[in-house]
């Protein structure tokens, strides 16, 4: 999986969790809910720390606890392809 992905499956599985939409998740963090459609589509490919914070506090989350997930901390750069 892409490194870029990882992030949206984070929000997907905790909007499951906490049962939120987008729109939601858009309201409670203050973030606009463009920015947020265009992390979960895959647009923006790499979030501002900011944005991940405001997101990880909407879900009583720290930043650290929002990052760490199994799927981020497996992952390894040495299967990426170089640009």
């Amino acid at each position: 999986m892409e490194y870029s992905k990882l992030y949206v499956l984070r929000i997907r599985q905790l909007c499951k969790e906490h049962n939120y939409s987008i729109n939601r998740l858009a309201m409670i963090s203050g973030i606009k809910q463009s920015t947020l459609d265009n992390i979960v589509r895959g647009l923006s490919k790499n979030p501002r720390v900011k944005t991940l914070h405001k997101i990880a506090l909407a879900f009583n989350m720290t930043l650290a606890e929002f990052l760490d997930f199994e799927e981020l901390n497996e992952y390894s750069f040495d299967d990426e392809i170089p640009d």
